[in-house]
């Protein structure tokens, strides 16, 4: 069964908001180009990934979720940069599930969302590759900038919290009609 947005209004506004405004095509722009260097410092980081990438060269990745799109082409360094409009994806990758709601529920549990793939199969392959192992190590950034004592304890009030939600959003669908664990129930129920 399937679990509601406990905010169903807030889905519904985020539904007419993404429907009726569309942002700036600057902005759109500016947003995509930090998310490609923000891919490619991890990508950095991890040889084997580039490696892989770089087989890859000259392919184009469509990522879609409701409106939104990206286009991303692998680069002869195992990098991404932005595709041309002109030029046509080899592989198609649609998030289906439209409630950020849901997705973020997804994502608190360490799944993968829901995804539909068309497209060339073994660039597929590699892409899922890449989500399956490579990870950011925000740590070791934090550390360059901070120290590591500081990064190291950060870093551990990260996993501590991302551990709890993982723990919230496992409850999450038994919520509607299933028992509350007692962790979450109320100090004086009434």
């Amino acid at each position: 069964m399937a679990t509601q947005s406990p905010f169903p209004f807030l889905d519904g506004l985020f539904g007419q908001f993404s429907k009726g405004l569309q942002p700036p095509a600057w902005l759109v722009d500016e947003m995509q180009r930090r998310l490609v260097l923000a891919l490619n410092h991890v990508l950095m980081q991890e040889p084997e990934a580039q490696a892989r990438l770089a087989r890859q060269k000259g392919r184009v990745a469509e990522a879609q979720w409701r409106q939104f799109k990206i286009r991303l082409v692998a680069t002869p360094a195992g990098l991404l940069e932005l595709a041309g409009p002109a030029m046509n994806p080899d592989l198609t990758l649609a998030l289906t599930e439209d409630s950020p709601w849901q997705l973020m529920q997804v994502a608190a549990r360490g799944d993968k969302p829901p995804v539909r793939i068309a497209g060339d199969v073994q660039f597929a392959a590699e892409i899922n590759w890449l989500v399956d192992h490579v990870r950011w190590d925000l740590e070791e950034d934090l550390s360059r900038l901070i120290g590591d004592a500081p990064a190291h304890a950060i870093g551990q009030g990260m996993r501590r919290m991302a551990e709890g939600l993982r723990k919230l959003a496992a409850y999450a669908p038994d919520a509607v009609g299933g028992p509350v664990p007692a962790a979450l129930q109320p100090l004086h129920p009434k």
